[in-house]
């Protein structure tokens, strides 16, 4: 590891319909990091896969009022990265400018990588297979955890098997549909309405849709599936969202869960149902966080507890946010993990940590510093 400032390459964009998001992520953490001990080297994704070195500074990319998304642009190189010594002490990875006509340029050395990605190809451990392969430490789960957290179905099992309390719900993988629809949607109607028809594997609320009559269930099932071939479609549950950001422990220490927040979604203007893709970043009015939430101290510290084993079962590591309702009776009912959750100075994981005592920039810094702590491979 380099003896001066911590090199870290800054992965943003990428091939999800969260790439918008991710360039605004990206935006926010660039312009927080301590430049006393990183160096942060963008480098952006394109929407078809290419690295590429940004051409604009990306701490200007921000949602406008008129509702335009910022987006990676390929320019006329592209980055790759060149495997280090995976096991061996001499961890990371260099960082290679490819032009054109295949000569390379060395970008020099990089100890950490912070994969601000999100869904698909970046938080699904298809990027942390990636970064394994090369030898080098990154921010956030391992391949398994990543996959896991990634997919709403298997998430919801591990949750079961440890001893946490989930919503029903069916799921219609891709084959099933293919193979025989009205058996699909004969299970789904053992649900009681409303349903949330969600991608499985998506995020940001991308793509899902309240069903509150089952004659809308055929097109919320025909929206979701232009993102996933694989559903999950989800009861409706009578309660509080409630979310918990959870920090993975330096030094052995056991991961620690802010102060649980609540999200008040509300008209601004507009309807939002639930906290969709427009109340969470286009519509600055339409949500509000509090936090610590209007709850008995005994509910909050459960939903930190359980937040806890939510963050264990399936096995993550360094930053995660966990969603959960709880009911009238203040009991948590887990919803889903977010394994890079939003990380924009406003989003909730950080506004959380705020108020927990732990401010955007030195929440960024523990981040990093887990990471370059961790090794590589089985561990």
């Amino acid at each position: 590891m380099s003896a001066e400032r911590l090199r870290v390459l800054v992965l943003y964009g990428g091939q999800s319909s969260e790439h918008a998001v991710s360039c605004v992520t990206a935006a926010g953490v660039l312009g927080a990091a301590d430049a006393e001990r990183f160096e942060m080297l963008p480098v952006g994704i394109t929407r078809d896969g290419q690295w590429t070195v940004p051409t604009t500074d990306p701490r200007t990319y921000a949602f406008s009022a008129e509702g335009a998304m910022p987006e990676v642009t390929a320019g006329e190189t592209r980055v790759v990265l060149h495997p280090g010594s995976a096991g061996t002490a001499e961890r990371g990875a260099q960082m290679l400018e490819v032009a054109a006509d295949g000569s390379t340029r060395s970008l020099g050395h990089v100890d950490v990588v912070f994969p601000l990605l999100h869904g698909p190809f970046g938080e699904d451990g298809s990027i942390q297979g990636l970064l394994e392969a090369c030898g080098v430490p990154y921010v956030g789960a391992g391949i398994l955890a990543s996959a896991v957290g990634m997919d709403k179905h298997f998430m919801k099992v591990a949750f079961a098997a440890a001893g946490l309390r989930v919503g029903d719900f069916e799921t219609i993988t891709g084959r099933q549909w293919r193979q025989d629809p009205a058996a699909a949607i004969e299970r789904v109607h053992r649900l009681n309405l409303p349903v949330f028809v969600k991608p499985a594997r998506g995020g940001s609320s991308v793509g899902i849709t309240r069903v509150d009559d089952w004659s809308e269930l055929e097109q919320a099932i025909d929206q979701a599936r232009e993102h996933d071939p694989k559903l999950v479609i989800e009861e409706g549950i009578d309660g509080r969202e409630i979310e918990c950001a959870v920090l993975g422990g330096r030094d052995g220490a056991a991961p620690r869960a802010s102060l649980p927040g609540e999200i008040d979604v509300h008209d601004g203007g507009e309807s939002h149902q639930f906290y969709d893709f427009t109340a969470k970043y286009t519509d600055g009015t339409a949500a509000d966080l509090s936090c610590p939430a209007d709850l008995p101290e005994q509910v909050l510290e459960e939903v930190r507890r359980q937040a806890v084993i939510g963050f264990e079962a399936v096995d993550a590591e360094g930053i995660s946010r966990v969603d959960f309702f709880v009911t009238a009776e203040g009991e948590p009912i887990i919803n889903e993990i977010n394994t890079m959750p939003g990380f924009t100075p406003i989003s909730m994981y950080p506004q959380m940590w705020q108020a927990s005592g732990l401010s955007y920039p030195d929440l960024i810094t523990e981040l990093i510093m887990l990471a370059a702590e961790r090794s590589t491979g089985l561990r």
